[in-house]
């Protein structure tokens, strides 16, 4: 190969040079020489840094705080910019300059000086995006102070105002977000000496005019905040150029380690159902988020490069640290920089190599710009397991995948990330040889919980590979009992790598026919999940409805209304009415209990009757109740299907049972309350256009199919379930008990409100208001019928005869007692269930 110097192709290998032309280039792989080194590689391309993500969520959430801040703690934010303007005399005096001048210099030198070197270094799509970044932070910015003139309270606007003139003025400065948009937007800090002293003389200005009392401080950090915003929004959106070592910076970083690069030729990531060269190098590529390149050296040695890229670690810091959060031990630590994870693996890979076990041998460790470069020694013929048919699985490749782990464990390692392309195989004078790589997120001295996942984890990917009932059989064979039995409380897919996860969720059988064989091969063994995980979606739930609970009780709820009327009424009967209250929801157990397909303890279902009074604070009526009855009922084992039709039946048994109780208490009350139910004139005519529009769309087939879809299948579980119900009178007689108590008790405790203020009014009066206000709330889709209730209750009374001031004291005290007093007990009662998992 001819010894080529750089520049000899008539390219420019300078930073900038290479910003330019990279925009130009295709995707596809290129070859060239450059410094006498064959070269193969994709080429430099913008790329949408995770980072600039990150900073946009971050500055948007500081500006948020500062306005919080700015809104409750006035006197500290006061305070503070009080201290500060105490130097605005000294500063005055030692000034030159006017400030408003300083203010016009710093406006007009900045964009200036930075535009014109990016233009000197041919930067003009950089030029473009700083203008364009500069521009979007003004309107950010002008948009912002119109919306807190317009819609801002007037704490807000104090809070970030400055007197001037005498009057309080809202200051966000405008110039401040253009300013810090075109700087984030023109690159860092460290590049270019324009940016640098842009910056300082920024910081400057910002100091001047906050002390001299131009602007608040919220305010101009809020102004530095949303430039920032519109800057790495600008930078994310249109990409940036990368850092990464590639080309010229990429073959200095291998010389800079001892050796002399011929050739260096990239690994592709392979397509699906590409033909595989370099199988080995393709484990590499689909096991870690790094670039992998095969080097030749002058002297003819093979070696791979493996590429650890600081832009890359930002995705992978942050999911690693949501897994520390969520789980126990899976993740103990968060990689959170570049070098760190090179490091991390380098170490993995030497101890690896001390205690045994077959992984690359790492040569050299080096750093080039923006990457950490890994050189290490090539496996010519190594294939993953993956790739791997089940007959060409042997007994002897098990034994060798075990023994590696099994050598790995004994020197205290843990590999914490096994897949089935993190295992690859080889062949040795026609015996298996078994290499483990992908050390990455290892441990050196690792947990015994880390160790089990590790076994966990093996047993897992075989299972997918080559059964359930020989993977267990191959691990029996290498290690001991106990170690075994121990990973059946880990046998759950959050313990397992993601790669893994995907392939259980495409064969779901396969994690309960393995539990079934470890106990089937060790009877004694434990496959009761533990608990890995701290917080889950339950946990996520309750916090969202605990939230949306405080903030409906602290927004809704006038405490001074509710405590008068309270303070008014006979406690006595309170009481009562409370008590009545809390009896619903055994009365509602009974119901479910009674239409239950599994058996149920009446105790457990109570409770979640009670946790019900805690969910309605988020969902509509009704809604809270029938999602807890039907998650209790799935998580004993029944089908959804079954299970939504098992609830659907209980809510039709209370609507069936709430009329004829009308009508009963119509005809035992003595009275002609029933014409109440007299049919206005226009209400045939209604219902015969509805029955005519629901044929006519029910006549057109895709309508008619969507429908039947949505009704057959529930009415074919509802109808046996009604049949079997029907069958056995014991059921249906504690059904009919249960929604006869639930209705009698909620309108016993409303005529016990009634006579808590001296009032009286007939039964089946006292049940129309209670269910008219009820249905309601029921209608309208507001969390826990809010308002909705209230008001038609009210009017309902107030036309009873009930004076109206009474009739507010007398609703209010009995959804005092009925709804928002039970929501704490609901609450304790969901968090003692979740925590026995029953829901």
């Amino acid at each position: 190969m001819p010894d080529t110097p750089s520049g000899a192709l008539g390219v420019s290998h300078t930073p900038e040079a290479e910003d330019e032309q990279a925009q130009s280039r295709p995707s596809e792989q290129q070859t060239e020489v450059i410094d006498g080194v064959e070269i193969s590689d994709t080429p430099t391309v913008r790329v949408h840094h995770p980072g600039d993500l990150v900073g946009v969520v971050t500055s948007a959430l500081g500006a948020v705080l500062l306005m919080v801040l700015a809104t409750y703690a006035q006197n500290t934010t006061t305070g503070v910019a009080e201290d500060v303007q105490g130097f605005a005399s000294v500063l005055r005096s030692i000034l030159i300059v006017p400030v408003a001048v300083l203010e016009g210099i710093v406006t007009l030198v900045v964009p200036v000086a930075v535009l014109t070197e990016l233009a000197v270094r041919r930067l003009g799509r950089q030029v473009l995006e700083a203008l364009g970044a500069g521009i979007a932070a003004l309107l950010l910015c002008s948009a912002m102070e119109w919306a807190l003139t317009t819609f801002g309270t007037s704490d807000l606007v104090d809070g970030l105002s400055v007197r001037v003139g005498g009057d309080w003025t809202l200051t966000v400065p405008g110039y401040v977000a253009l300013l810090a948009g075109l700087l984030t937007t023109a690159g860092p800090r460290g590049r270019r000496k324009t940016i640098r002293w842009s910056w300082n003389l920024l910081w400057v200005a910002i100091g001047v005019v906050v002390i001299t009392g131009q602007v608040s401080l919220p305010g101009v950090m809020i102004a530095l905040l949303v430039g920032r915003v519109a800057g790495l929004g600008m930078r994310y959106l249109a990409g940036v150029q990368s850092e990464r070592a590639y080309g010229a910076g990429l073959i200095a970083g291998i010389r800079r380690v001892g050796f002399d690069p011929e050739r260096v030729i990239r690994v592709p990531e392979p397509e699906p159902g590409e033909e595989r060269q370099r199988i080995a190098a393709d484990a590499y590529t689909r096991n870690a988020e790094h670039r992998l390149y095969s080097l030749t050296t002058t002297d003819g040695r093979l070696l791979d490069v493996l590429a650890f890229d600081g832009d890359r670690q930002v995705v992978g810091s942050l999911s690693r640290l949501w897994r520390s959060l969520r789980l126990r031990g899976i993740d103990g630590r968060s990689v959170v920089s570049m070098r760190q994870a090179a490091e991390r693996s380098a170490l993995l890979s030497y101890a690896a190599r001390s205690a045994g076990v077959r992984t690359p041998q790492l040569l050299r460790i080096a750093e080039a710009q923006d990457s950490m470069l890994l050189i290490q020694e090539h496996l010519p013929s190594a294939a993953p397991l993956a790739d791997l048919k089940p007959d060409e699985i042997t007994d002897e490749v098990l034994e060798a995948i075990w023994s590696q782990l099994r050598a790995a464990h004994a020197a205290g390692l843990a590999h914490r990330a096994l897949t089935s392309d993190s295992i690859l195989v080889d062949s040795l004078l026609g015996q298996p040889v078994v290499w483990l790589v992908g050390w990455e997120t290892g441990d050196v001295a690792s947990s015994e919980l880390a160790r089990r996942m590790d076994v966990t984890q093996v047993i897992a990917l075989l299972a997918l590979r080559v059964g359930a009932s020989r993977a267990v059989q191959s691990a029996v064979a290498v290690l001991p009992d106990a170690e075994i039995a121990a990973v059946g409380p880990l046998l759950q897919t959050i313990a397992l790598p993601r790669q893994t996860r995907e392939e259980m969720r495409q064969h779901k059988d396969v994690m309960a026919e393995l539990r079934s064989a470890l106990v089937k091969r060790l009877p004694e063994a434990d496959v009761e999940p533990t608990q890995l995980v701290r917080f889950g979606a339950r946990t996520l739930l309750t916090i969202v409805l605990t939230v949306v609970a405080a903030v409906i009780v602290l927004t809704t709820v006038n405490v001074k209304e509710i405590s008068d009327a309270v303070a008014q009424s006979d406690w006595r009967w309170s009481i009562v009415a409370f008590g009545l209250g809390l009896f619903t929801h055994f009365a509602a157990a009974l119901v479910f209990v009674a239409f239950s397909p599994v058996r149920l303890s009446i105790w457990k279902a109570t409770l979640t009757q009670t946790s019900a009074a805690f969910v309605a604070v988020a969902a509509p009526a009704g809604i809270g109740p029938a999602a807890l009855n039907l998650r209790m009922l799935t998580k004993r084992g029944v089908s959804t299907t079954l299970a939504a039709a098992t609830v659907a039946l209980v809510q039709v048994s209370q609507f069936v049972v709430t009329i004829v109780l009308l009508l009963v208490l119509s005809v035992a009350s003595g009275t002609n309350q029933a014409e109440r139910f007299k049919v206005p004139p226009l209400a045939p005519v209604i219902g015969a256009v509805i029955v005519v529009l629901v044929a006519a769309l029910l006549l057109v087939p895709s309508i008619r199919q969507w429908a039947m879809s949505k009704v057959v299948p529930t009415l074919q579980q509802t109808w046996p379930r009604l049949i079997e119900v029907v069958g056995q009178p014991r059921r249906l007689a504690l059904a009919f008990a249960g929604n006869v108590g639930m209705t009698l008790g909620y309108v016993f405790a409303f005529e016990a409100c009634l006579a808590a203020f001296g009032e009286q009014l007939t039964l089946i009066q006292v049940a129309l208001i209670y269910l008219a206000g009820n249905t309601a709330g029921a209608v309208v889709p507001v969390p826990g019928g809010i308002g909705t209730i209230e008001v038609s209750m009210i009017a309902l009374l107030a036309g009873s005869g009930v004076n109206a001031g009474v009739a507010t004291s007398v609703v209010l005290l009995f959804r005092a007692l009925t709804y928002w007093l039970r929501i704490p007990i609901g609450w304790v009662a969901m968090r003692y269930m979740q925590r026995k998992g029953e829901l």
